[in-house]
């Protein structure tokens, strides 16, 4: 079950001050023309979703300092929708990154789905709130970088480095499924202190 909107404060989170970045893998939804949400081969049986208006309902900005950034994965068929939850959590549309997803001998790994084409890549929609830009390592940092898969939705660690070298701190992610040093996480799949998921 996904955390409640309720458990997101700053309270909550432990937090002493408002973060410095956030990353953000939200649980997307799916939907056909019909408006029904699509079958995707079952896999949105395996976790619960939210709807657009749900994730772009969350008090993100309240967490956030008055200059922070923002990393917020999006599927390609849900781009607009990204933009628009990057819009209500308080950032401006600056830039993306995008995941090469690749085999073991480094070719696109095709086995992805889509309706029109065939997805090979992933995005990450990246925003500024004030007047904040990238930190000295990021004007090095190119904006596409490869990894294999792991299980499934699960992220690649690569993006952390990432954020780490490129925004301030202090860093939350939400919708985790991991905890990491240095990081505040809030998710229904983060371990808890006895070890279960939370």
């Amino acid at each position: 079950m996904t955390p409640t909107p309720a458990e997101l404060s700053l309270p909550a989170l432990g937090a002493a001050q408002p973060f410095g970045t956030v990353l953000a893998d939200p649980p997307w939804r799916f939907v056909n023309r019909t408006g029904k949400v699509a079958p995707e081969h079952r896999r949105l049986a395996r976790y619960s979703t939210m709807a657009t208006k749900q994730i772009a309902a969350l008090p993100v900005a309240e967490l956030m300092a008055g200059a922070s950034h923002c990393y917020l994965w999006v599927p390609n068929a849900l781009l607009a929708d990204g933009l628009t939850v990057l819009e209500n959590w308080g950032f401006v549309y600056k830039a993306n990154l995008v995941w090469h997803k690749v085999r073991r001998d480094g070719g696109s790994d095709g086995r992805g789905v889509g309706f029109y084409f065939r997805n090979v890549t992933e995005l990450v929609l990246f925003g500024s709130r004030g007047r904040l830009r990238t930190l000295a390592p990021a004007r090095r940092q190119v904006n596409l970088f490869a990894s294999r898969k792991r299980e499934h939705s699960r992220k690649p660690d690569e993006l952390y480095g990432i954020v780490e070298a490129c925004s301030p701190g202090p860093f939350l992610e939400l919708f985790a499924r991991h905890a990491r040093p240095g990081w505040s996480c809030w998710g229904d799949q983060v371990p808890t202190d006895d070890g279960r998921s939370g």
